[in-house]
């Protein structure tokens, strides 16, 4: 296959134009630039043609312009854009009871929305702090829970995050998340998540912070950015009885692993637990913005004024926010669900022929492939996974990174086999050419 010279002269263009205009802290590591997109399939301005793996960091859940969702927002833009959250209307109204029933807890659900995954987790642990009346957290090593300085107190990813930016929001305290392929803590053969949770209840809450000061427990049950690592089967449940133990809320952080991503609404519903709150946001409205959390009734006791937003409930999206959860549960969260462990046995086959592969994880369209320099050491191979990246997309094909040498797959929903066989003859393409130190 020859390789075309991208980014094209056009896309170029745009580049130089952008690097005067725009702040220099977006993260871009090649030069895409898009122009339009149908479901799973997108076009540069100079008319390349992309298979996208990545669907905007796990936002386009139902492709790229899906026509109900384009149609949703139509129809509400000729109706009105803004009345702010001061004021009532009906799709507000609509898509909460819509989210509301999609809830992972048996208790009845409220809903608070904002703009954001960020905004979704500054909300949570407001609530959490207001409802408890404590004013301390655990959160976990290789989290990322969002920029805002409340949020990335939590987030626990990369020192550049942080750089900079300090002090953050004081109250939290850091464990180790359970990776199953790296764990760093002695299991004595053990669940490791189970070790994890002996450890925050005989460390954390021996030690450092007093369970009784102790507010929520905020996690993401599949760690997105910090390599999309999916947790043992013990940790939750063992996680969620020492939060009942010392009357700790569960906050899931299901921004990325959420509205039918791993083939269920939420990701937590794979180990049977039922969180306090859930936050969500990114994948949906189909890629307008809009972030919001999922709490208890019993939760949600905080008066008039105590929180609140200008644009929250935007009619805008959520009229995209309900036409996507329409088509997330009228078939495309099964879609994710078949296409999913298709992909994660395409995968595992592809790992056989390439020693640089070290694990295979994932659930639904959550999945990541992890890079090592070795199989035995487990070191991880982060210049080999960015030389993938790139070969991918002189290709054809749009990948993401996450973790120290992970390259993640979480494309639209809706995607069919035939593009994901497609993609993944590319990425196996890139993948040989990477580890032959081809150009």
């Amino acid at each position: 296959m020859d390789k075309p010279s991208l980014p094209g002269h056009k896309a170029r263009e745009y580049i130089d134009r952008d690097r005067k205009v725009i702040s220099p802290s977006y993260s871009r590591f090649y030069g895409f630039m898009m122009d339009h997109g149908l479901g799973s399939e997108v076009w540069d301005v100079d008319g390349n043609r992309f298979i996208d793996f990545a669907a905007g960091i796990a936002v386009c859940s139902t492709g790229h312009s899906h026509p109900k969702v384009v149609e949703a927002v139509k129809q509400q833009a000729d109706r009105f854009l803004h009345i702010s959250s001061d004021f009532y209307h009906p799709i507000w109204i609509e898509f909460s009871e819509r989210l509301a029933s999609t809830a992972p807890f048996k208790e009845p659900a409220r809903i608070f929305l904002g703009n954001s995954g960020t905004e979704a987790v500054e909300a949570a642990i407001k609530l959490a702090r207001y409802h408890s009346g404590r004013q301390q957290f655990i959160g976990f090593y290789g989290s990322f829970h969002g920029r805002t300085l409340g949020a990335l107190a939590f987030t626990a990813r990369k020192p550049a995050y942080r750089h900079g930016f300090l002090p953050l929001m004081n109250g939290v305290t850091h464990v180790p998340f359970p990776d199953p392929y790296r764990p760093i803590l002695s299991s004595n053969d053990n669940d490791y998540g189970e070790t994890v949770v002996d450890f925050i209840e005989q460390v954390a809450l021996s030690k450092v912070v007093p369970p009784e000061d102790c507010a929520a427990i905020l996690v993401e049950p599949i760690q997105g950015e910090g390599g999309n690592v999916v947790p043992p089967d013990g940790f939750f449940p063992a996680l969620r009885r020492l939060c009942d133990k010392h009357g700790i809320l569960l906050i899931v952080d299901e921004v990325q692993s959420g509205v039918g991503r791993t083939g269920k609404w939420w990701a937590i519903e794979h180990w049977g637990v039922e969180p306090d709150i859930v936050c969500t946001a990114k994948g949906i409205a189909s890629g307008l913005p809009l972030g919001g959390i999922i709490a208890r009734e019993s939760l949600m006791n905080w008066p008039s004024g105590s929180h609140g937003n200008t644009f929250g409930g935007n009619p805008i999206s959520c009229s995209a926010g309900l036409a996507t959860l329409d088509l997330i549960g009228n078939g495309m969260m099964q879609n994710a669900a078949e296409v999913g462990e298709y992909t994660l046995d395409a995968l595992s086959e592809i790992q056989v022929r390439h020693p640089s592969i070290g694990q295979v994880r994932g659930k639904g369209l959550m999945i990541g492939i992890e890079f090592v320099k070795d199989r035995q050491s487990r070191n991880p191979a982060s210049a080999l996974r960015d030389r993938i990246l790139e070969q991918a997309f002189q290709r054809g094909l749009l990948t993401l990174g996450c973790g120290e040498s992970t390259i993640r797959i979480s494309p639209p929903l809706n995607i069919s086999r035939d593009l994901i066989d497609e993609g993944l003859e590319i990425l196996e393409i890139a993948i040989s050419d990477a580890e032959e130190g081809l150009d």
